[in-house]
């Protein structure tokens, strides 16, 4: 017989608590403590969920040294951003949270990694649509597979039984918001039934040594819903953006116990599903005719994964006295402190005018290689004078004006080089690692009034 106590939980951070309190310690929010009741499992009940017939024995500690490395290779994916993103593929035994907002394609890049699994027995759990809804995106998606199950259930007694009928190499659940369990006395959606969910799929793959893909719902604030311990417990963290008013999403980990949180997938939403985009420094490049001031061309880099990408800035006399400071997709603080350092340190005037900035195909990048292209293409619109169509930056700016180095600055070269530029503007402490046999003309700067007279003396 289960043993059950009534608990305060916080609904905005998860916190718990023995009795009700008007401010939650954790998070600081007000009246956000509810009663739920919570059914304590016992160790039999929990072997029966899992369909185990015996109990392990105790764990006892065990020397570093001493213990033994098993040999699980990872689980190849089909295509190449999903497997970058998660750092070569999926680990057996892991547990990876996904989420992103609604319609911006979670359940169609799941679905499409479920079919593309030929030789692995899939479960797809569903929460939220039917099995013929499920059908139609599979149909529409265009790809056939016969060990892709499907399974309409939201009580996670259920579902483990079921997975120990079919034994399934692989499980992806639809959505764990949408997930009950009787050990939970409380609405699904709510933070003791997420928790307690996620802790019963988290506990499975371990035990069973099988990969789970969960995914999950975001808050109007763009965080993952539910307490914070749910992305503390699971081993990676994926996150699927963009906007639905677009075709381009973008794939990040935000965590990953085993792999990089720096590199970036790209996805392009068509009819038919979601196609990967290999090459998205194409895509990210508008191709003009004729030159227009305000653009610049940044190598970036995302993770190990050189990206080309267009930075446009407008420019232009503050309307009513007070300018104004914009910027989508490029941190605001940091063009604050850029446009500081062009008005205390090189003498432009910009203080009196309205900036604007504008990460072209709704690219988020955070590498500071991107500074000099954005300093460029303020200056360009400030002076009103194109910047040339072949040539491309990759420096950081300081706060003394100077023209600071980035990392790997061969990999920027090269695609630079590799998408048809004809020169790139890169900081002189970058020569020393940058070879000289490249097919393209390397500008090394030192300040930013080297830049200027590079790009405007002619003009």
């Amino acid at each position: 017989m289960a043993k059950s106590k009534a608990v305060f939980f916080c609904q905005n951070c998860g916190a718990q608590s023995a009795k009700w309190v008007g401010k939650c310690n954790a998070c600081g929010e007000w009246n956000t403590f509810v009663e739920e009741i919570v059914h304590k499992e016992t160790k039999n009940q929990r072997l029966k969920l899992f369909g185990q017939g015996a109990e392990k024995g105790n764990n006892a500690p065990v020397l570093l040294q001493e213990i033994g490395l098993h040999d699980y290779p990872r689980i190849a994916v089909p295509g190449k951003e999903l497997s970058r993103v998660l750092g070569g593929g999926i680990v057996p035994g892991s547990l990876v949270l996904f989420g992103g907002e609604p319609g911006v394609g979670k359940s169609t890049l799941m679905l499409q990694l479920a079919l593309r699994l030929k030789n692995l027995k899939v479960l797809y759990i569903s929460g939220e649509e039917s099995e013929q809804q499920i059908k139609m995106r599979g149909e529409r998606i265009g790809v056939t597979t016969e060990t892709c199950f499907i399974l309409q259930e939201t009580n996670t007694q259920n579902i483990f039984a079921q997975i120990a009928k079919i034994q399934p190499q692989l499980i992806i659940v639809d959505s764990i918001q949408t997930l009950y369990t009787d050990y939970a006395d409380s609405s699904p959606g709510s933070v003791s039934q997420v928790r307690e969910c996620a802790a019963e799929f988290l506990r499975f793959a371990k035990e069973s040594n099988t990969p789970v893909f969960m995914i999950g719902h975001i808050t109007k604030d763009g965080g993952l819903a539910g307490p914070k311990v749910l992305e503390h417990m699971v081993d990676t963290v994926l996150i699927f953006e963009g906007d639905r008013n677009h075709v381009y999403r973008l794939l990040r980990a935000t965590k990953n116990r085993f792999g990089n949180t720096n590199e970036l997938g790209i996805y392009e939403m068509q009819g038919e599903g979601l196609r990967e985009v290999l090459n998205p420094s194409e895509i990210l490049i508008t191709q003009r005719e004729q030159k227009v001031s305000g653009v610049a061309i940044a190598a970036t880099m995302e993770g190990n994964r050189p990206l080309l990408i267009e930075t446009q800035a407008l420019v232009s006399t503050a309307a009513y006295g007070t300018p104004q400071r914009s910027s989508t997709g490029f941190e605001l603080r940091r063009l604050s402190m850029v446009l500081a350092v062009l008005e205390k340190r090189c003498g432009f005037q910009l203080g009196i005018k309205d900036v604007f900035i504008n990460i072209a195909g709704g690219i988020k990048t955070e590498d500071t290689g991107i500074d000099l292209a954005v300093v460029c293409a303020v200056l360009s619109s400030n002076q009103d004078v194109p910047l040339p169509l072949d040539l491309c930056f990759a420096a950081e700016l300081g706060l003394t004006g100077e023209i600071r180095p980035v990392s790997h600055i061969e990999q920027r070269i090269s695609e630079a080089a590799k998408l048809g530029f004809k020169r790139i503007v890169i900081s002189e402490n970058n020569m020393k690692s940058a070879k000289l046999q490249h097919k393209i003309q390397i500008h090394p700067v030192s300040s930013i009034g080297e830049v200027f007279a590079l790009l405007f003396s002619s003009s």
